[in-house]
């Protein structure tokens, strides 16, 4: 038996062992691609395993991730770190190998997938971020791939429909993507739902599409050298297979998909391979095999470091842009230059993020964005700076069309690639068709920037279908992930002074469309406290406060408004700005007590459902919101209409019951109980 044979079988026998074990997962996919990834592997995919981020490297993306066992068989093989055991704890608390593919969490893993779909968009952000950084930096980034395998379900989802689309637009030939069609989903076979040919589907694209037999070995290597060399296409390979390939009963069926295989269908499997070994076993030619494939990359990988070594020496000043663009670098003196940057009118923050923005690029060119076909309304070009074209990758504006799903993942990937800060814009109403991507740029601790403008019913006549209403405390139940929703100028800068300094965190903007006056902030007051979420920005006249209004964005000036009315009827009021919620629950417990101490009761106001408020604010909380959809009319009635008003938050206030006694309400103030 050859070694390519004998590799194959290792990966199939690796990936039922490993789902049997757990009794989970996913068997039959990996059987049916287990051709075409060990021939990748040991043909055309460029890795180092033992320095997994190597800046030269092919990338690899499993979008079909319930393939997961494909994938760690492969990283075994290949050399990463992930031993055997590790495949032996398949799907179990702290292994490296969860059931579907997370990045940070595994070696050799690029990005985490198994939201069908996301995937597929990932690796077009993967090929485009290449295709910018070659544009910038030249060599070092040259002559980089990215690989991928899809599904049937990756098909299916719409998102991989609008990725592919600006792929074929922007010309990515440097992307391969195979798609199993294996014809099975979890149902049963896809001709009770999917009936279309998906290869004239790409073809009408734009796409190189080619089609062969996913177990013909010398089909597979001649379409990967085809994919080489491609010229001003993406290239899309409908590669037939058989789900459960090799067992002579779960071939074929819907069974194989989601379920172990069973002892008595595995036994047969490996009885048809004459595979005569104990479970989780690898032949010595297969390492041998591997070990040979490792040996030719390391000789590519040092031709490829001389070429860089001469090139950082030709190009010393470049070669310090590469090394702060990769180290992602920001001025210690970020907040303070981005306040300079402020005009001193009045504005919409949508209008005033865009000033700070500019300022933002020139100190930050991993900077890079777009909107999806709304750049007039959400005010998010770079001035000055070039788009992003097929051929032109050279410049930093993103016109991703009206693709959400796409730009979510694109823009996760543009970050997960490195050096890049790259940001997503449209209405804060259409993050719900982007959340996918939003939920897993926080599991991935990326850096990416979500731009929402249009971030309440003040957007006015378009009406409640484009009136956000649920999505600020939707959005803050994503953990990981910080709203920023400034009020002024000032708070905008510190909103994107949040953004760009949090390294491990994606952050959303939720931006206004109307406009904001300028709050004047107390005497001595120090600009860094906005960064630590909310602050103080009113004191109560005459000592401790006896009730706390928290607001933030648009409707911290009716909190203003609020506070002159209710201390001229006796109350002693303090005023807090909450920039973000999120970040001020990072701070230390007795800066969150400082702001909103306990025992002292709290209202919050914003234009938004009142839900959740009662996490932050204590359960006797006094809440104005908007628990109806909006409705189609100017801004100015809506706002009496609905209530924001600083009349209607003085008169909810006043009618509110009393509170429980002293002793029971100083266990319900303060922030939420983070126990």
């Amino acid at each position: 038996m050859d070694q390519v044979e004998l590799a194959v079988q290792t990966v199939k026998t690796l990936s039922i062992d490993a789902v049997q074990k757990a009794n989970s997962g996913h068997p039959g996919t990996p059987m049916g691609l287990a051709d075409i990834a060990v021939l990748l592997w040991t043909n055309a995919l460029r890795y180092d395993s033992k320095d997994p981020h190597w800046i030269g490297r092919d990338r690899f993306v499993l979008s079909a991730g319930h393939a997961s066992m494909l994938l760690y068989s492969m990283l075994h093989l290949s050399g990463y770190d992930l031993p055997l055991k590790e495949l032996e704890n398949f799907r179990q608390w702290d292994s490296k190998t969860p059931g579907h593919p997370e990045v940070h969490h595994t070696p050799g893993v690029e990005t985490t997938t198994g939201p069908l779909g996301q995937g597929v968009g990932n690796a077009v952000g993967f090929a485009i971020a290449q295709k910018m950084a070659e544009a910038r930096f030249g060599e070092p980034f040259s002559g980089q791939r990215v690989w991928a395998i899809a599904s049937d379900g990756d098909m299916m989802e719409g998102i991989s429909g609008e990725a592919s689309s600006i792929a074929a637009h922007l010309k990515l030939d440097n992307l391969v993507v195979f798609y199993d069609d294996n014809k099975i989903t979890i149902e049963g076979d896809t001709k009770i739902a999917f009936t279309e040919d998906v290869g004239k589907r790409y073809e009408a694209y734009g796409w190189a599409v080619h089609r062969i037999d996913g177990h013909d070995r010398k089909a597979i290597l001649e379409v990967i050298e085809k994919a080489k060399n491609e010229k001003g296409k993406p290239t899309f390979i409908v590669a037939r297979t058989h789900i459960g390939h090799g067992a002579p009963h779960a071939v074929d069926t819907a069974e194989a998909h989601g379920a172990p295989l069973g002892a008595e269908e595995i036994a047969a499997t490996k009885k048809i391979m004459g595979w005569d070994h104990p479970d989780f076993f690898v032949p010595e030619e297969v390492r041998a095999l591997f070990k040979a494939r490792n040996d030719a990359l390391a000789e590519e990988k040092k031709t490829w470091q001389a070429s860089f070594d001469a090139w950082k020496s030709k190009n010393a000043e470049k070669a310090k842009e590469l090394e702060a663009f990769l180290a992602k670098k920001i001025p210690d003196t970020l907040l303070a230059d981005l306040v300079k940057a402020i005009p001193e009118k009045e504005d919409a923050t949508r209008n005033l993020s865009n000033v700070i923005q500019q300022a933002a690029a020139k100190l930050i060119p991993g900077l890079v964005g777009g909107s999806a076909d709304l750049a007039p309304s959400t005010k998010t070009l770079i001035k000055g700076a070039a788009g992003i074209e097929a051929g032109e990758f050279g410049g930093r504006n993103f016109h991703f069309g009206i693709r959400e799903h796409a730009m979510g993942a694109i823009v996760n990937a543009i970050a997960l690639f490195g050096g890049f800060i790259p940001y997503g814009a449209t209405f804060l109403i259409f993050s719900d068709y982007m959340r996918p991507s939003i939920r897993l740029s926080s599991l991935m601790k990326q850096q990416a920037l979500w731009i929402f403008t249009h971030d309440s019913v003040m957007l006015g006549e378009d009406g409640p279908t484009h009136q956000p209403i649920e999505q600020l405390f939707s959005l803050r139940l994503i953990p990981g992930l910080a709203v920023v929703r400034p009020a002024d100028a000032l708070e905008t800068a510190a909103a994107w002074a949040i953004a760009l300094g949090r390294t491990e965190g994606p952050t959303a903007f939720a931006l206004s469309r109307q406009k904001l006056p300028n709050i004047p902030r107390p005497a001595g007051f120090d600009n860094k406290t906005m960064l630590k979420g909310a602050y103080v920005l009113a004191e109560a006249e005459g000592g401790k406060p006896d009730l706390i209004i928290v607001a933030t964005g648009s409707e911290v000036q009716l909190a203003i408004g609020a506070k002159k009315e209710l201390e001229a009827k006796g109350k002693k009021v303090r005023v807090v700005s909450a920039l973000s919620l999120e970040v001020f629950e990072e701070q230390d417990e007795a800066y969150r007590d400082s702001v909103l101490p306990k025992g002292v009761r709290a209202a919050g106001i914003e234009a938004g459902r009142s839900i959740g408020w009662q996490m932050y604010l204590g359960g006797d909380a006094i809440v104005v919101g908007i628990d109806r959809f909006g409705a189609s009319a100017p801004d100015k009635v809506l706002a009496e209409k609905l209530g924001l008003t600083v009349k209607n938050v003085v008169e909810k206030i006043l009618a509110a019951p009393a509170r429980p006694s002293d002793a029971e309400a100083a266990t319900k103030g303060g922030t939420a109980d983070k126990g």
